[in-house]
């Protein structure tokens, strides 16, 4: 080793000496006539279904207007299986910016589904609402009368304004003080049954 120059690092004990020459890559990228295309050809497009099959996976966050007005509106997201519809009836004020966000874990076992306005309070008159999730069965839910936004906490509705059943979310008539800002889900998929 000369003076000054960097240690040799030594090759993995693994590593098939062929496979050390610089050459190597430069090799295997090579194509090799006409199979070599073929192949080319044949494992693009998988990747790619692969890779768009993948990205349906990912979590998912899809901006919604709550329109007041007095009728019913409903706003849905779905990823693979499972689905989740906010159903809503608003008065006062104009439309304001909601959020739908839903996901997967990744051992498929959860699903979740979130609803709320960024900016933390509405200050529409909820008449009704109802969330309902599709394809599992909610283990945990939450309604808020606002939502966490700066230096301000989630503030939960009280257990009597709403009810939770194997599928839904939803205001009970004559309890509902008509607020309403977030809403949190997380459902268990049929994979945990098995």
């Amino acid at each position: 080793m000369a003076a000054g120059a960097p240690p040799e690092r030594p090759q993995p004990a693994l590593t098939p000496p062929a496979r050390r020459s610089p050459g190597f890559l430069s090799k295997m990228a090579a194509s090799s006539g006409r199979s070599g295309r073929r192949l080319w050809a044949a494992l693009v497009p998988a990747a790619l279904l692969c890779l768009a099959a993948r990205a349906a996976e990912e979590p998912s966050t899809a901006e919604f207007d709550v329109r007041p007005g007095g009728e019913v509106h409903s706003f849905s997201r779905s990823l693979g299986d499972y689905t989740c519809t906010f159903t809503y009836s608003a008065q006062g004020g104009t439309n304001e910016q909601w959020q739908m966000n839903i996901g997967v874990s990744e051992d498929n076992l959860l699903f979740s589904c979130s609803v709320w306005r960024p900016q933390g309070k509405s200050y529409l008159f909820f008449t009704q609402f109802k969330a309902e999730v599709k394809g599992a069965k909610i283990e945990y839910a939450m309604a808020y009368s606002q939502a966490a936004v700066g230096g301000q906490s989630d503030v939960p509705l009280k257990q009597e304004e709403f009810e939770i059943t194997e599928t839904t979310v939803s205001h009970r008539e004559g309890k509902f003080r008509f607020e309403l800002s977030k809403l949190m889900i997380v459902a268990k998929t049929p994979r945990d049954e098995l």
